[in-house]
């Protein structure tokens, strides 16, 4: 097993991906070290998400708040405005709260073991790993969508996720070294994001070739199996967009808990079969269309309403927001698709 391990490491130090958050094979040889901060947040933006699409959100979020304690200090508002567009926001709603548990409790350091980093709110199993790993080298188990792929291949592994995700687990772990675990589980993954991908891979150039069961089998095209996916439900509901005549728009900020928590948006009604009218203001409302937006377990259909309303009205729920100070950015993805419609018609 050490032998597959070393393999893969020297196919890393010739082929890592460079990074924002990454410090290479070679600068970690030179004596650098990763940067707790940086790690932890890559992961948690990863989540569920591309490298690409992750890369301009990181840069940006690390030139506002360079430092974990920055980041604690920063205002809720600012840092869900700053997340609006990578999705599952509760992750921006943890990570705050992880970063000011940071601060107030460990002096601004993260803590530099798998156990100690799983006493911090909104870290996982799977992130307390990868942060333990790659910023700390202990020797934790990473195993990610891209290393279940490669385990599943590697051993020609039928069970079908997400059954077969305790022993996937078991057989990463059985290769996971005691030297360099940080650069080891970023090489698996990296195996699996450029060579071992799902569709097509590409075998010819893998450095686990030899080894692989899939491959002597000609079982990798169709691992790792997977059980049937649920049919997603359709929800319904109503967003209201209400515009004042001086040009501002009334917004509200949505609870806490629940889906899209504390983003700002527009004032609407709950989601399901038949939603109940709920306008925000009292106004002649008018159907815009219709914006669709898909979420982990259903589909949602959201019905559009516009309203131009005067100056001296009092909305019952949200506040207006002045055109200077209304970006259409800072909104969540499904929010935007809202705005779209009333400007599109569509």
């Amino acid at each position: 097993m050490q032998g597959l391990s070393d393999i893969l490491l020297d196919w890393y130090d010739r082929n890592a991906r460079t990074m924002p958050w990454r410090v290479s094979p070679k600068d970690r040889k030179a004596g650098q070290r990763p940067d707790p901060y940086r790690v932890w947040l890559s992961e948690v933006m990863l989540q569920q998400t591309t490298v690409a699409a992750v890369r301009d959100y990181f840069l940006r979020f690390t030139t506002r708040w360079p430092t974990v304690a920055d980041l604690a200090a920063a205002a809720d508002a600012d840092v869900m405005a700053a997340w609006a567009g990578l999705g599952y926001y509760a992750r921006a709603r943890n990570l705050l709260k992880c970063a000011r548990a940071v601060v107030a409790d460990h002096g601004g350091s993260f803590p530099d073991s798998r156990e100690g980093l799983m006493t911090l709110p909104g870290i996982g199993p799977y992130t307390a790993s990868a942060v333990a790993a790659i910023a700390f080298d202990e020797p934790a188990v990473v195993v990610d969508g891209n290393v279940e792929r490669v385990m599943a291949r590697l051993y020609d592994v039928h069970t079908p996720l997400p059954t077969a995700k305790q022993e996937l687990t078991a057989l990463a772990a059985n290769l996971t070294p005691g030297q360099r675990p940080g650069d080891y589980a970023q090489a698996v993954m990296d195996l699996g994001a450029t060579i071992c991908t799902p569709r097509s891979p590409a075998c010819g150039i893998c450095p686990w070739r030899s080894p692989c069961k899939a491959r002597v089998e000609g079982t990798a095209a169709i691992l790792p199996a997977k059980l049937p996916k649920k049919v997603k439900p359709i929800r319904h509901g109503i967003a209201y967009v209400a515009r004042r005549i001086d040009g501002a728009y009334l917004l509200e900020t949505r609870p806490d808990s629940g889906l899209l928590g504390g983003m700002l948006g527009w004032p609407g009604s709950d989601w399901g079969d038949a939603p109940a009218e709920a306008p925000p203001i009292r106004a002649e409302w008018k159907d815009a269309g219709e914006a669709r937006h898909t979420f982990t377990h259903f589909h949602l259909r959201l019905t559009v309403r516009t309203a131009l309303v005067p100056l001296d009205r009092k909305p019952a729920r949200g506040t207006f927001v002045s055109p200077e100070d209304f970006r259409p950015a800072d909104l969540p993805t499904l929010m935007r698709k809202a705005f779209d419609v009333t400007r599109s018609g569509k």
